[in-house]
């Protein structure tokens, strides 16, 4: 393989694209007197919202008043799916805008948050414009709030998904990506940032447990799992191993891994969310696996963080080159039908600061 072929990584024609942007500060009792009552509070604050999003070109915004974390999918159809921990969005950027309100009726939020959901053709190449759309959007709000100077906290989530079984599948067209970093492509472009910004940048690849992996590594009589899982953890680890790929984690739990820099945060699991911690400067980290040995779940979640040393001016194209070649050896090592059975990588880049 060519130098500039290695800068790149090769995905299907067929990769789906997402970005969406979350602002947040905590509703306090002093900002909370400001108004009559809770509902008068969320609804005056989402009218103002609606108002500056239109004058940014900001088409697809939601209000959330339930603590709910915020998950984003795309699909041709545009809902949204409230669990006991997530509000998920399905929308398709290209088609789908939305001004919405999601509130429960007497209950008090810790925070106010909005939820910025990229519209349009070509996110990744207007993801800049898209970010200066919301920081101007921000600088609008502030002055118009009953309390001055809220601390508000930015997020900004970018994350590209494919089946890594496309060609099996019959998709053979591919398209070259160098995946530069957010900060980067941002400062190319004149969208500029504060100092402190922390970078995330991950994968995550899901493989369903379908009849025919259950039938390889499963006795009909098994009700203690952990050998099943142990054994999975171990040929992973190797697998990634092999690749230089040292930050990874196997989730085996029904929960959803939640990726989060370890340096800045601090790491608690939920019912839903199996929170998963690295800091992207250690060089040495321990592979991080979580399973419950009295289920077998529905589908494995494994987790390859980038550090620092894989990015490169280029991009995270060789990184991403080596995670496919880390999944190849592993998922060669499984009974999988690649003609049916969706497994979907899904490369993540954050970045979140104070603004």
């Amino acid at each position: 393989m060519s130098v500039s072929r290695q800068k790149k990584v090769y995905l299907p024609t067929a990769t789906r694209k997402n970005q969406y942007i979350t602002i947040g500060f905590p509703l306090t009792d002093e900002y909370l007197n400001a108004y009559s009552d809770l509902e008068t509070c969320y609804d005056e604050f989402s009218k103002l919202v609606y108002q500056l999003a239109e004058k940014q070109e900001l088409y697809n915004v939601h209000v959330v008043t339930t603590d709910k974390l915020p998950m984003v999918r795309f699909h041709n159809e545009a809902y949204c799916l409230n669990s006991e921990e997530q509000i998920r969005f399905f929308y398709n950027p290209a088609h789908h805008e939305a001004n919405s309100l999601h509130s429960v009726a007497g209950f008090r939020a810790r925070k106010l948050r909005i939820v910025f959901l990229a519209t349009g053709h070509d996110l990744r190449s207007n993801s800049a414009e898209f970010h200066s759309h919301v920081q101007k959007f921000i600088a609008e709000l502030k002055p118009l709030l009953p309390v001055k100077d809220v601390p508000i906290k930015v997020r900004d989530h970018q994350h590209i998904s494919y089946d890594f079984f496309a060609k099996a599948k019959g998709l053979k067209e591919t398209y070259g990506y160098k995946l530069r970093a957010v900060d980067s492509r941002y400062h190319r472009r004149h969208c500029e940032l504060p100092e402190n910004v922390s970078t995330l940048n991950y994968v995550t690849i899901n493989i369903p447990v379908e009849r025919r992996i259950k039938k390889q590594l499963l006795a009909n009589d098994t009700t203690d799992f952990s050998s099943v899982y142990q054994n999975l953890c171990d040929k992973f680890i190797k697998a990634t191993a092999s690749k230089q790929l040292k930050r990874v984690a196997v989730v085996a739990n029904g929960k959803l891994p939640l990726v989060r820099n370890s340096k800045y945060e601090q790491l608690t699991s939920t019912n839903e969310f199996q929170m998963i911690g690295f800091d992207p400067h250690s060089e040495s980290p321990e592979p991080i696996c979580h399973w419950d040995a009295n289920k077998l779940v529905d589908a494995f979640r494994f987790v390859i963080v980038a550090g620092k040393s894989d990015e490169t001016d280029e991009g995270y194209g060789r990184f991403m080159n080596q995670v496919e070649e880390a999944i190849r050896l592993f998922t060669n090592e499984l009974d999988i039908d690649k003609e049916h059975a969706d497994v979907i990588l899904r490369f993540h880049q954050h970045i979140s600061y104070k603004a």
